[in-house]
């Protein structure tokens, strides 16, 4: 599973738990505060991508980052995947 179907996934379970109804079509033009997550929602998400893939981009960034769109989201943890790999 790549970075993007991981977020993809672990999305749709923060919104079952979190009893919110996503998009049905997310792609990278989304934006995240009309994805049907809320902020709770994100910091849920963010909390549980750190757990599954063992790094948080947000709390490694030098200059903060806050992605708008789904595409900007997935490309920083892609970004940030690779630094973690070296």
């Amino acid at each position: 599973m790549n970075i993007e179907q991981k977020i993809r996934h672990t999305m749709e379970q923060v919104a079952e738990l979190s009893q919110c109804q996503l998009v049905s079509e997310i792609d990278d033009d989304t934006v995240l505060l009309q994805s049907g997550l809320d902020s709770l929602g994100f910091a849920m998400l963010v909390a549980q991508l750190d757990e599954e893939l063992g790094f948080d981009p947000f709390t490694q960034m030098a200059i903060p980052v806050y992605p708008s769109t789904f595409g900007e989201f997935v490309s920083i943890y892609r970004q940030y995947s690779e630094k973690n790999r070296e």
